[in-house]
């Protein structure tokens, strides 16, 4: 819930500043190289990738997940989603994530790594399956967290792999590698300006029985479990990466930026650079966000492991538009008593009202959802279809080739990249 403010504060911030007409305006920020891609390029991947087979991006649902976009009064949709069954070729494997997108191009930076991201992940996957070498710092860097909603705990991440440490540990250094030449082509996009733009990922990779999640910023993922006693139960898969967490409140001080609330919000702290009262950005961790990038904002993910047992019956990603409303235990008790083809829309529409009804104030974030289950349910078939706010990306798609090529080309193209 409010995500960045891009102007001044107001009187009854702690410290006033002039704020220079040109700030936010990356154009006017530094020396920035063209990418060898152009606004065609994307826009050619794009049509390319919505014709791959088994990947889903709009409302509708599938036999073992349901997905659920909804915009909502603040503006143009900044939220994105994506669902990508038997990805990398992999009849047992599933990529799905929320983005999150803030700022005044918040929408277009969510999207663009909506579309991306997926691409190097694969990229960055074959790349270290093959050579296994160490650890960049950024990974050395890198805490995961495993947590419910009466507390958390900080865990290892060399510890949490277990009996698949060798599966994890490459996994999680293809996250990281994919995060970080994921934010060096936001910064130097052309078409995009991600100076005071950015967004939020919670990924999460599927591979048997086994799940990774990776996480920036204050999306979330929650798995739907049993205890011993049949009981239903939510368990938080990630931490919300607030600004206000020791450790990232630690690091952005140490760098030199700002930690606070603003009096008419106590409950939501904000990142602010040393001496202008901006963009004042809710999360410490974001994809963009360039502003802040030399003040304690990172894009490194937060990388966990779980290895699914027969108790565990499906898990929640979700933007914070439900979180912010409904706790965890809401949350999976929603999604367990709608039918699976409509659990993601049954959410945000309780979302929704849970917002109408709990801050009457505000107006309605965007709403997004993916449910994923862990048992296909031969009940339903795949019903994916469009509506209002979403079918104007799946225009002129038309005669567009397959998209398995453009995962070639960018194999191709980080292996170029890594020679230069």
């Amino acid at each position: 819930m409010g995500s960045c403010l891009s102007g001044s504060i107001g009187a009854s911030s702690a410290h006033e500043s002039k704020i220079p007409p040109d700030f936010g305006n990356g154009s006017n920020n530094g020396k920035r190289r063209r990418l060898i891609t152009s606004s065609s390029f994307d826009y050619r991947m794009e049509m390319k990738l919505h014709r791959v087979p088994g990947r889903f991006f709009l409302n509708g649902s599938t036999e073992v997940a349901s997905l659920y976009c909804k915009q909502g009064r603040k503006g143009v949709n900044q939220d994105a989603m994506l669902l990508w069954e038997n990805f990398c070729s992999k009849k047992d494997t599933i990529f799905c994530g929320v983005f999150d997108g803030h700022g005044p191009y918040g929408h277009m930076v969510s999207k663009k790594v909506r579309d991306s991201f997926p691409l190097k992940l694969i990229a960055q996957w074959g790349l270290h399956s093959i050579n296994h070498d160490g650890l960049s710092n950024d990974a050395n860097s890198s805490i995961s967290y495993k947590s419910t909603e009466t507390g958390s705990g900080l865990v290892d991440a060399k510890s949490i792999a277990s009996d698949h440490e060798f599966d994890f540990k490459t996994l999680r250094r293809s996250f990281l590698r994919a995060s970080k030449v994921m934010d060096k082509e936001l910064k130097l996009h052309h078409d995009i300006d991600s100076y005071c733009s950015g967004t939020t990922a919670v990924t999460l990779l599927k591979q048997g029985q086994d799940l990774v999640i990776a996480n920036i910023g204050d999306s979330r993922a929650v798995l739907a479990s049993r205890d011993d006693d049949d009981s239903l139960i939510a368990v938080q898969l990630t931490t919300d990466l607030k600004p206000d967490l020791p450790r990232e409140a630690e690091r952005i001080r140490l760098c030199k930026g700002r930690v606070f609330a603003l009096e008419n919000e106590p409950r939501i702290p904000r990142v602010w650079l040393p001496d202008i009262n901006c963009p004042g950005l809710a999360m410490a961790r974001a994809f963009g966000d360039f502003c802040l990038k030399d003040f304690g904002v990172i894009s490194v993910p937060d990388v966990s492991h779980h290895h699914l047992t027969e108790k565990d019956e499906f898990v929640v990603l979700a933007s914070d538009g439900v979180w912010d409303v409904l706790s965890n235990n809401e949350v999976v008790n929603i999604v367990a008593s709608a039918p699976r083809s409509s659990a993601a829309q049954t959410l945000v529409e309780s979302a929704v009202q849970a917002w109408k009804k709990k801050l009457q104030s505000c107006k309605v974030d965007d709403c997004t959802v993916i449910c994923l289950f862990f048992d296909s349910d031969s009940d339903f078939k795949s019903v994916y279809s469009t509506d209002d706010s979403t079918s104007a990306e799946q225009s002129d798609i038309g005669s567009m080739i397959s998209g398995p090529k453009t995962i070639v080309d960018e194999v191709v193209r980080v292996k170029l990249e890594q020679k230069t």
